[in-house]
């Protein structure tokens, strides 16, 4: 049975039940499963070697999921070859790679977690009574080890991007 733990995060101001563990800094980062827009699994060792920055959001075709995931894919730009920039959603696999065309998006990794919720229930985003994920961010650095964590309280909230690149810029520096 997954871990419960309600009143965690909020929907215009309404408490709502998370699924898994609230992760921190220092954990290791647990594996998942997810599917590209070409349909392929993808895991947490598909980047391995590398620093992940893992935004999650609720639905791309969303304001500030939109907002979120165009930020990312901007600051993405800054980075190397040594950065991955994930961004997970339950949104069909088609439909985010639909969004990405749409929005010129090229430096984002989407991926979908619509099959079983695995990211969501190993990382602690799965919002139960919505059945979509928690706005949070997440660093994981190149051993696999969480060095950031960012849960959004309020869906309807933008995540600190600032702290988020900033926390970044200190693990691919390190």
């Amino acid at each position: 049975m997954a871990i419960e733990r309600k009143g965690d995060v909020t929907f215009q101001g309404s408490p709502l039940t998370v699924l898994g563990p609230k992760l921190k800094v220092g954990d290791k980062a647990p594996n998942f499963r997810l599917l590209s827009n070409d349909l392929t699994e993808v895991t947490l060792k598909s980047s391995s070697g590398k620093v992940r920055l893992i935004s999650v959001v609720p639905s791309l075709d969303t304001g500030i999921c939109d907002t979120q995931t165009r930020r990312f894919n901007e600051e993405a730009a800054k980075f190397g070859s040594d950065v991955v920039v994930l961004t997970v959603s339950v949104d069909l696999p088609f439909a985010q790679k639909r969004w990405c065309g749409a929005a010129g998006v090229d430096r984002v990794e989407t991926l979908s977690d619509h099959r079983d919720m695995n990211f969501g229930n190993a990382y602690g985003t799965h919002v139960k009574e919505l059945r979509l994920e928690q706005r949070s961010i997440f660093i994981v650095d190149k051993k696999d080890i969480i060095r950031y964590v960012q849960y959004v309280p309020e869906i309807a909230q933008h995540p600190d991007y600032e702290e988020a690149i900033n926390a970044l810029i200190k693990v691919v520096n390190e």
